[in-house]
């Protein structure tokens, strides 16, 4: 879905618009603190994002490990915005195997 062939996005705005992060200002406040890695790597909100790069990111208590396959600065309906990147199936499996009941799991939860 790449829109231009020289089209330079940032991290937090394409974080933005493949709606991993409901503004702008969170996705660059969650780059800073730490909780968003671009190819292993911590970053920073102006980083331009490239094609095929990978990205860890956190998302309350899910991690999710993401390859970059669209390029895009404008924000789009969540049915066109999963064709900007591509979860890997270790980070599907993972989230599967922890499960929405993985949080009533911890011990300072009592369950309801």
């Amino acid at each position: 879905m790449k829109e231009k062939p020289t089209e330079t996005v940032r991290l937090d705005k394409w974080l933005w618009a493949a709606r991993f992060y409901k503004t702008r200002a969170l996705a660059r406040e969650m780059i800073e603190g730490g909780k968003v890695h671009y190819n292993g790597q911590r970053s920073k909100p102006g980083k331009i994002v490239e094609l095929d790069a990978m990205l860890t990111l956190r998302q309350g208590n899910d991690e999710r490990t993401v390859r970059i396959i669209g390029i895009t600065e404008q924000r789009r309906p969540a049915s066109e915005a999963v064709n900007l990147y591509e979860e890997t199936a270790e980070s599907i499996e993972k989230r599967e195997k922890n499960g929405p009941g993985a949080q009533n799991e911890r011990p300072d939860h009592a369950a309801p």
